[in-house]
């Protein structure tokens, strides 16, 4: 489903140490930390393309519908017509099945996965088609498959379970709905790991290790030792069969460059700096992090949490820039920070700007279908099993 990038060792260049770390083929021994990101996202570039954009919706009409991830920026959030976090927004794409056009201003993932639970006359358009995301780009097919036949050769394939985060390619949701397995999103992943643990006895979990580990350990109350890590990059994995055959939870080296910036000393600090401050974090974050906050959640749950919290409340926000200044300002009477000083945009979701927008737009209502997802229909056909068991969770 995805373009493999170019072979460096076919072009006259040497890799940056930067670029390696994009690649995944180096680590940040700070911690997985993202690229910096000192200051704000730039303004877009014509101060008349609001009104553009509002004009070819309006043209546009009931044609089209526009879903708008939290991390969106603010410029492009307000012409969405739902917004909410992955799934929810693959549901209710679904639930529009009068629309031609479906516009999904996140990243490639879910318009994957809302190509899949939409009908065969819809169309799923991303407005700028290099909005990926690092977490998923962290597991392929051809590494899973491999992944696979480690577990067959150590003859623990039949007794492993794959659950796959909502956060990976519509090839991975494909290979586990293949291999009787379920999604799971970040609000649902202990009930999807309890089915898990009903089906087989062991759980390989893709592809974000934090999500995993903080899930089995935290929720389903196992201990870290339940857990192995599977590096793709090494032979094996990185491990020993007794180490696959005795660990309840395999858990796949992939991880959210955002998320995974939170250190727990960013939770020492902002307590030191705010006494009495409610630590609130994303669950891909550490599972230092995770240990040390207050309170954990996905998207939705982080937003909840805030609406409901008491007036003069401080709240520090372990998660996405944009969604913690979009908190930050639907409530004035509550302090709220970042819970690190340097938290950085994401910046695959924020390739969907205004003037990407505009122009998916305004094509659309001149009759020009640009930047469709489409997903092949052997793929499709798993992914959407794998995604049904999901919504069949108790």
């Amino acid at each position: 489903m995805t373009t493999a990038p170019p072979r460096t060792e076919s072009l006259d260049v040497q890799p940056t140490p930067l670029a390696l770390l994009l690649l995944g083929r180096e680590a940040d021994p700070r911690s997985e930390r993202g690229v910096e990101c000192p200051g704000d996202l730039p303004s877009p570039s014509d101060p008349d393309l609001v009104e553009r954009a509002r004009a070819a919706k309006e043209k546009l009409g009931e044609r089209v519908f526009v879903l708008g991830h939290h991390y969106q920026r603010d410029e492009v959030i307000q012409f969405a017509d739902v917004t909410g976090d992955s799934f929810k927004l693959a549901r209710e794409a679904a639930a529009r099945p009068d629309a031609e056009y479906i516009v999904f201003c996140g990243v490639h993932f879910m318009a994957e996965s809302a190509d899949i639970l939409t009908s065969a006359d819809q169309k799923v358009v991303l407005p700028d088609l290099a909005a990926g995301c690092s977490m998923a780009d962290m597991a392929t097919a051809e590494q899973v498959a491999e992944c696979w036949d480690v577990l067959t050769e150590a003859g623990i394939a039949d007794r492993v379970v794959p659950v796959s985060y909502m956060n990976s390619s519509a090839d991975i949701k494909a290979f586990t709905g293949k291999h009787g397995g379920t999604i799971c999103t970040s609000s649902n992943a202990k009930r999807a790991l309890d089915w898990a643990f009903e089906q087989g006895e062991q759980v390989l979990f893709l592809p974000d290790q934090h999500l995993g580990r903080n899930t089995a350990v935290r929720d389903l109350g196992m201990s870290l030792d339940d857990c192995v890590l599977y590096n793709p990059h090494k032979p094996n994995g990185g491990l020993t069969v007794e180490q696959l055959r005795s660990a309840k939870m395999i858990l796949w080296r992939g991880h959210c460059s955002v998320h995974g910036r939170f250190s727990l000393d960013s939770v020492r600090e902002v307590r030191e700096r705010i006494p009495g401050v409610n630590v609130l974090v994303h669950p891909e974050c550490k599972h230092e992090v995770v240990s040390a906050a207050d309170h954990v959640g996905s998207t939705e749950y982080i937003i909840n949490m805030l609406d409901a919290a008491p007036a003069g409340s401080a709240w520090a926000i372990g998660t996405e820039l944009n969604l913690v200044r979009r908190v930050a300002k639907a409530h004035p009477d509550k302090e709220v920070v970042f819970l690190d000083r340097t938290v950085c945009f994401c910046s695959t979701m924020n390739r969907i700007d205004l003037p990407h927008l505009v122009w998916t737009l305004e094509s659309l209502a001149e009759g020009t279908l640009v930047n469709q997802i489409q997903v092949d229909s052997e793929t499709e056909s798993f992914a959407k099993l794998a995604l049904e068991r999901m919504l069949a969770l108790p």
